[in-house]
């Protein structure tokens, strides 16, 4: 079985009030920050889906061995990045299943992406979820013949209340750690920046 991660990076980050992709993290940005993690994930493929200034994004982040799908309807909210990538994954892409990363989390570590890809080996249910403590988290691992499931959200939702109505399909894995954090605002950055380049 093959993994394809899926990097949804197409919000215009309003909160913060500049691209959060391109906050400066290290010796990258946010977004090349997210996308090094992830090459170390058990994945076989990357995809990324750009939307707001996807141009600027692509000129000024080093994504030269991914996949790059621009989500034209970004607008809309996460659910129309989702369906932009697992379109594109359904029609380019062999691999079995999806590993949906949110590109403004740049603590997800590849301790808790492995325990999610060895439980959901075992787990014989098409969706893996990781529970921080008292609440899902990302990211989480979608079987491909959910995808058409996922494809039908919309607006600015993710698949939570999804999984909550087909807890059958649910294979949660708990962990002890608070959830990793999104980057939101000026205080995130300043919390969750390295501290000195790498």
């Amino acid at each position: 079985m093959s993994t394809a991660a899926v990097v949804l990076a197409a919000g215009e980050s309003k909160r913060l009030g500049r691209p959060k992709q391109l906050e400066p993290w290290g010796d990258t940005n946010l977004l090349g920050h997210v996308v090094a993690k992830t090459r170390q994930f058990p994945v076989e493929e990357i995809w990324v889906v750009l939307g707001h200034q996807a141009d600027r994004v692509l000129e000024e982040t080093p994504l030269d061995d991914v996949y790059v799908v621009e989500n034209l309807e970004w607008e809309e909210g996460i659910a129309s990045s989702l369906r932009v990538a697992l379109d594109a994954l359904t029609r380019l892409s062999r691999c079995d299943r999806a590993l949906i990363v949110i590109g403004d989390q740049p603590e997800i570590s590849t301790e808790i992406v492995e325990q999610l890809a060895e439980s959901h080996e075992g787990a014989g249910k098409p969706v893996t979820v990781p529970k921080y403590r008292y609440n899902w988290g990302n990211p989480v691992i979608v079987e491909r013949p959910l995808w058409p499931r996922l494809m039908s959200l919309e607006g600015d939702e993710g698949a939570q209340r999804l999984w909550q109505a087909h807890p059958e399909w649910i294979n949660e894995v708990w962990f002890s750690e608070a959830p990793p954090r999104d980057v939101d605002d000026d205080i995130d950055v300043a919390e969750l920046k390295p501290r000195h380049t790498a």
